[in-house]
C-alpha cells in the first residue's frame, strides 16, 4: 500500500486516463499502419509498433496497480511535530551550512525538481520521526551527512 496526497492520486488517475484514451489508440493505429505494409515476418516497423504497444500496456497495468494500492492521506489529521509522509522539512546540512527543503511523498509522487523525495530514499528514512532541532545522521552513497531539522510543516 502506498500512502499519497490527493494531488498525487489525481495525477496518477489523469495519467492512466491519458494513456488509455490517447496513447493506446495511437499504438493501435501504428500497428495497423505497419501491418498494411505487407509481409509481417520481415516488417521491422510492425515489430517496433508491437513492442511499443507492449511497453504501453505494461505502463497502464503498473498505473492501475499503483492506483488500486494507494491510500489517500487526510492531511488535516497530520501533525507537524515529527517528520512523516507529506511533511515538508526545512533543514541545514551541518557540514557546509547549506539549506534545503524536501517534501516526503510516496514513490509515485517523487519529483526531485519539485523538491519531492520518495519516502523510501535514505534521506527520507533518516528524517522520519525526527523533531525540529534534531540532527539526523544519514548514510548516503558518498558517506554520512548530518542534517539539522529547522522546520516541519504539512505539504
Amino acid at each position: 500500500m502506498a500512502y499519497m496526497s490527493q494531488e498525487g492520486y489525481d495525477k496518477l488517475v489523469a495519467e492512466l486516463k491519458r494513456l488509455e484514451s490517447v496513447e493506446r489508440p495511437k499504438a493501435s493505429a501504428a500497428i495497423a499502419e505497419a501491418r498494411d505494409k505487407g509481409d509481417l515476418s520481415e516488417n521491422s516497423e510492425y515489430d517496433a509498433a508491437r513492442e511499443a504497444q507492449a511497453h504501453l500496456e505494461d505502463k497502464i497495468n503498473m498505473l492501475k496497480i499503483a492506483i488500486s494500492e494507494s491510500k489517500i492521506v487526510d492531511t488535516s489529521r497530520l501533525s507537524s511535530d515529527t517528520v512523516q509522509i507529506l511533511s515538508k522539512v526545512e533543514m541545514t546540512n551541518m557540514a557546509n551550512k547549506s539549506k534545503m527543503t524536501y517534501t516526503i511523498v510516496s514513490e509515485n509522487e517523487a519529483d526531485l525538481r519539485e523538491g519531492k523525495i520518495s519516502i523510501k530514499t535514505p534521506i527520507a528514512q533518516g528524517l522520519l520521526n525526527k523533531k525540529v532541532g534534531d540532527i539526523a545522521e544519514i548514510k548516503i552513497p558518498r558517506g554520512t551527512i548530518k542534517l539539522r531539522i529547522d522546520k516541519i510543516s504539512i505539504a
